[in-house]
C-alpha cells in the first residue's frame, strides 16, 4: 500500500484529505479505472460536520471501515472544509485517483454527481441520503420521518410524565435542524407529526443552527428551548447535537439524539436516539461492490420495516419512560409498517400545512 498525501484545493482554505492508505497510483488517468489496482481501492466522501461528528459520519465511517475489512478492499475518507461548496471539484479529484468505489455522504452532491459519474464509467458511485440518476450511481435513502415520528410521539407522551423529574408541567418540547433544507426537514415533520398526533395539544418549537459541527450553538439553542418550557429537545444537526446534549444535562431535562446511538453519550439525559443506520448501508454498498452486483441505476430505501431506522433501546430511561409507554411506541411503529400510519415526507410531498420550514 502507498500513503497518501493530502490534495491540496483550491483555495487553500479547503483542504481534501485522503487520511488513510488506498492502492492505486495517483497519476491514474481521469475517467479511467485505473487497471486492476483501483478495483481494491474505495473512498468515503464525509459530509458536513465531518469525522468526530458521533453521528451520521462517524456512524458510516465505522461501517466503511468493517466493509473495507470484510471485503478486502483497501480505501480512505474524504474530508474538506467546504464540501457544499467545491462539490464537484472534490468528486472529480476522487475520480482522477481512479478509485473503484466511491460513496459519497453528502446529500447536496445529488445535482454535480450524475454528471462526474457519467465522466467516470469505471468507477462506482453511491450517493447516501439523496438520489442520482447514473447506470454506474447507487443511492441510499432513509426514511428518517418514519423513526421520527416515533421519537416525536414518545416525546410527546413523556412530556406529560410529571412523575419524572426531568419533566416540567409545560407540555413543551423541541427540535432543532442543522439547516433549513428538506432533507433536515423530513426529521422534523416526522417529529412534529408524530407528537402531534399523539397529543395535539403539545407544543413544539423549532429552531436550525445553520451549521452541524458547532456545539456551542446547539447548546445555546437549546438552553433558549429549556427556558421557553421545552423538557425533551430532538437535535438533527450532526455534531451540532453534542451541544444539546451537555445543556439537556445541565438543565435536567432530556435530549433526543439522532443517527448513532447516542444514549450514552450523557446516560439518562438522552431519552432515545433516532437511529439510521448509515453504517448497515455503507457495508451493504461495499459489499455488493465487492461481489460484483453493485446496484447501479436503482435507490435502496430503507424505512421501520427494512430496520434502517428506529429507536434506540432506552438503556438508561427504560424505567423513566415506562413499559407502557414503550408499548405505545412499538405499536405505532407496527401500524406505521403496516401502512396504517401514513408519515409525510417532505421530499416527496413538500410541506404540510402545520410546518412551513421556517
Amino acid at each position: 500500500m502507498k500513503k497518501r498525501h493530502a490534495l491540496a484545493l483550491v483555495p487553500a482554505a479547503a483542504l481534501l484529505l485522503l487520511s488513510a492508505c488506498s492502492g492505486t497510483s495517483s497519476d491514474s488517468p481521469s475517467g479511467s479505472a485505473g487497471g486492476d489496482a483501483a478495483l481494491g481501492s474505495a473512498a468515503l466522501v464525509v459530509a458536513q460536520g465531518g469525522l468526530g461528528d458521533e453521528s451520521y459520519n462517524d456512524l458510516a465511517y465505522k461501517g466503511f471501515q468493517q466493509g473495507l475489512t470484510d471485503n478486502g478492499l483497501e480505501g480512505t475518507p474524504i474530508e474538506s472544509d467546504d464540501v457544499v461548496g467545491q462539490g464537484e471539484q472534490i468528486l472529480r479529484r476522487a475520480g482522477d485517483e481512479g478509485l473503484g468505489v466511491v460513496v459519497d455522504l453528502e446529500y447536496s452532491h445529488a445535482e454535480v454527481l450524475p454528471t462526474v459519474a457519467a465522466d467516470y464509467p469505471n468507477t462506482d458511485w453511491v450517493l447516501v441520503n439523496a438520489e442520482a440518476a447514473g447506470d454506474n450511481v447507487a443511492s441510499v435513502l432513509f426514511q428518517e420521518q418514519e423513526g421520527s415520528y416515533l421519537a416525536g410521539a414518545l416525546a410527546a407522551l413523556q412530556t406529560v410524565n410529571t412523575s419524572d423529574p426531568k419533566i416540567n408541567a409545560d407540555k413543551v418540547i423541541g427540535v432543532i435542524g442543522g439547516t433549513q433544507s428538506t432533507g433536515i426537514d423530513k426529521f422534523l415533520v416526522g417529529f412534529i407529526q408524530g407528537a402531534r398526533d399523539t397529543d395535539p395539544s403539545v407544543k413544539v418549537l423549532t429552531a436550525y443552527s445553520n451549521d452541524f459541527a458547532d456545539p456551542t450553538k446547539g447548546q445555546q439553542l437549546a438552553q433558549s428551548m429549556f427556558e421557553q418550557g421545552a423538557d425533551i429537545v430532538y437535535a438533527v444537526a450532526g455534531g451540532t447535537g453534542a451541544g444539546v446534549i451537555q445543556a439537556a444535562k445541565d438543565a435536567g431535562h432530556y435530549a433526543i439524539g439522532v443517527d448513532a446511538n447516542q444514549d450514552g453519550v450523557a446516560p439518562g439525559s438522552v431519552l432515545t436516539s433516532m437511529l439510521k443506520k448509515t453504517d448497515v448501508a455503507v457495508e451493504t454498498v461495499l459489499k455488493s461492490y465487492a461481489d460484483g452486483s453493485f446496484p447501479g441505476g436503482t435507490t435502496i430505501n430503507l424505512g421501520l420495516a427494512e430496520d434502517g431506522v428506529g429507536l434506540s433501546d432506552f438503556q438508561y430511561t427504560k424505567d423513566a419512560i415506562g413499559q407502557a409507554t414503550i408499548d405505545k411506541v412499538d405499536a405505532l411503529k407496527q401500524k406505521i409498517i403496516d401502512g396504517d400510519i401514513k408519515v409525510w415526507n417532505v421530499v416527496e410531498q413538500g410541506y404540510p400545512d402545520y410546518y412551513s420550514g421556517n
